[in-house]
């Protein structure tokens, strides 16, 4: 029987919350499962004191919690990781947000693709369940949109909604595993999974391992869906001056800036008919534009404004 350890950062959601670890505890598995949360709001602990009124109920899996004084979302994966390799024997470490929640089959579905891919990381499907229907402009918007992907081997793994790691590398990544650089911003994600891809780590994509996500009205509308294109252009930008930033590699990037600046305009007048193109040429001009701000040490805290409950 494998063992897993799902590993949930939290901040001030403790409905989401519920909702996820409600749906943890419905699980159709054969799997040993322990669950972890990393409550990262010291101050009222909602996250921690919901664990502990469940743990009381008589909760289906053993269920821990930490809380995370540091405020970031890279402080508190860091403080799963940390606890995962050090209390728990888990081979594999699972990571959902705390405004997700699995299908019933969700876990076993990672594990056959890993058996069939021999995987070191894999991402499972992301389905959207909406406060307010966005409508046909948000079809390719990122944070908005389905994710989907053929289940099977894949170059790059960008963020960790809904993840599910071999204990081993992380333990060959080390600590910090996710740059504190990236806590409000974002992309501490996108970082760690270029530096497991620079370690020879293989990804994987298991369509079938679905998780859904609750999308608040306030992240369903154009506004949001810029500011998030911004701020994706702006932390990815980040990481590859990180680890890409030699003269060549850069003059490569500035190209593709500068084509998405000037061929973007173009698609917005070709696209006019059509909102969901249209959006998605919108969204590759504010990325583009968020890149420029990084390159001249612009940052955009995407995570100080929280969205949901």
């Amino acid at each position: 029987m494998t063992d897993v350890l799902v590993a949930i950062p939290t901040f001030r959601r403790p409905k989401g919350l519920a909702r996820l670890l409600a749906a943890l505890e419905a699980l159709e598995t054969h799997c040993r499962i322990e669950v972890l949360v990393a409550d990262n709001d010291c101050d009222k602990s909602e996250g921690s004191r919901l664990c502990t009124d469940l743990r009381a109920r008589g909760y289906r899996w053993p269920l821990h919690s930490i809380i995370v004084a540091e405020r970031g979302i890279a402080q508190a994966r860091n403080a799963l990781v940390g606890h995962a390799l050090a209390e728990s024997r888990a081979s594999f470490v699972a990571m959902l947000d705390d405004d997700e929640w699995p299908e019933a089959h969700w876990l076993d579905a990672f594990l056959r693709v890993q058996q069939q891919t021999g995987a070191d990381a894999l991402h499972g499907a992301v389905m959207r369940i909406f406060e307010a229907e966005p409508g046909p402009w948000a079809a390719h918007c990122q944070g908005i949109a389905p994710m989907h992907n053929p289940t099977g081997p894949i170059d790059m793994i960008h963020g960790t909604a809904n993840v599910f790691l071999r204990r081993d590398c992380l333990f060959r990544l080390g600590s910090p595993w996710f740059d504190p650089a990236f806590a409000l911003t974002g992309g501490e994600d996108k970082e760690f999974f270029t530096r497991l891809r620079r370690q020879g780590a293989r990804f994987a994509w298991a369509d079938e391992a679905i998780a859904f996500a609750h999308v608040p009205a306030s992240r369903s509308n154009l506004l949001w869906a810029l500011k998030r294109a911004y701020r994706v252009g702006n932390s990815d930008m980040r990481v590859f001056l990180k680890h890409e930033g030699n003269a060549s590699a850069l003059a490569s990037e500035g190209l593709r800036i500068a084509g998405a600046m000037l061929l973007s305009p173009v698609g917005l007048a070709l696209h006019a008919a059509s909102p969901g193109e249209r959006t998605a040429d919108l969204c590759r001009l504010w990325r583009a534009a968020g890149k420029i701000a990084a390159v001249c040490g612009g940052r955009h805290n995407e995570y100080a404004t929280i969205h949901g409950e």
